[in-house]
């Protein structure tokens, strides 16, 4: 008899990297023939199929069961997950240091200065863990954790991306230049560097060139506002925040984009990445936090925070056919490592030889 497994975190919200992992794996664990549970602290949705189990009280946790708990952010919970006698493994999405947060809002610095803290405070807690990312396995290195660690891409349900992208976006994006970047509006994105590179990009290249930033400012109103102040500020034209929108138009968005730009800090994996790869969208990065070991060799690494470099590496991806296809081939190479098949059959393993270990 399979043992239970609780699938646990602290946010469940649609549409976030760390809940489309967290259900993913639910959904294969279950459909693998183990007894599921899904948790959550605060679900704003309840997946399709999944009973979601309010987290306030962990009594119905058993010694007999396996806890595999989504870490990402700060929260009570990581205390209470770490204090039960069951198994316990660590899913690690990494936890955004508080000092990206210093300007903009106390809240995020003290959620994220609580993150680390509950991190640390599992170092000698849990049993096991999988990490997103090498980066992110190191991170707990550093954090002095000892248990045996694995690295494992997030499982991504790429089935989700074959539904039909907003028309109306999609035909917007017809006969002009889009860039792209996706991610919520967050400082450690250096949403404001993506802004500077294409504003050189449109200066020096293709004045009629559009930039997108999609993603949701809600939490971070202070960034946000200030962004807006920057592209009124440098004069730069054809900005447009998307804010918080439908599935199917974040798909138009990439379905239509000619290049993503990628000017982010700290990504613990950095799911847009592999989006831009499944729409065979060519991706300009910075090298930064696990930004390199995702993209694997593929797509374009700036290694210096130098806008008019990335303005120029931009216009000549742009306008070099061959280049442009060379990147678009080297990234469907890499995105067969991230393919739902290969990432299920890992995980299915990686659970199962843990299971095996353990006394029954």
């Amino acid at each position: 008899m399979k043992r239970r497994i609780i699938s646990m975190l602290a946010v469940l919200s649609k549409g976030d990297a760390v809940s489309n992992d967290a259900v993913a794996i639910h959904r294969l664990l279950e459909d693998a023939g183990y007894e599921t549970v899904f948790c959550s602290e605060r679900a704003y949705y309840e997946p399709t199929g999944i009973k979601v189990v309010s987290a306030a009280d962990l009594s119905f946790i058993c010694e007999s069961d396996v806890v595999l708990y989504h870490l990402s952010t700060g929260t009570d919970l990581n205390y209470r997950f770490g204090r039960l006698k069951c198994k316990k493994i660590i899913r690690y999405h990494n936890i955004t240091p508080p000092f990206y947060f210093q300007n903009y809002t106390t809240l995020k610095v003290a959620s994220s200065m609580d993150g680390l803290y509950g991190a640390k405070f599992l170092a000698d807690k849990a049993d096991y863990c999988i990490c997103v990312s090498d980066y992110n396995r190191q991170d707990l290195v550093r954090m002095n954790y000892r248990c045996p660690m694995d690295v494992m891409p997030i499982l991504i349900a790429f089935d989700d991306y074959q539904k039909k992208p907003d028309e109306k976006v999609l035909n917007d994006m017809k006969n002009t230049t889009d860039i792209i970047f996706t991610g919520r509006i967050a400082p450690n994105k250096r949403h404001e560097d993506v802004i500077q590179a294409f504003y050189y990009y449109q200066k020096y290249y293709n004045a009629d060139a559009r930039l997108h930033l999609v993603g949701n400012p809600l939490g971070m109103e202070p960034y946000y506002q200030k962004l807006l102040e920057y592209v009124k500020r440098l004069g730069v034209k054809n900005v447009h925040f998307t804010g918080h929108i439908p599935f199917t138009e974040m798909l138009a968005y990439y379905a239509g984009a000619n290049l993503l730009l990628c000017m982010s800090d700290h990504e613990g994996f950095c799911v847009p990445l592999v989006e831009a790869m499944y729409f065979s969208v060519p991706i300009l990065a910075k090298d930064a936090a696990a930004v390199g070991e995702t993209l694997g060799g593929s797509g374009i690494l700036l290694k210096d925070n130098n806008p008019l470099e990335a303005a120029a590496l931009m216009n000549r991806v742009l306008q070099d056919d061959s280049l442009r296809n060379t990147i678009i081939q080297e990234q469907h190479a890499r995105l067969s490592d991230f393919s739902s098949q290969k990432v299920q059959k890992q995980c299915l393993e990686l659970m199962e030889k843990f299971l095996s270990q353990q006394k029954l």
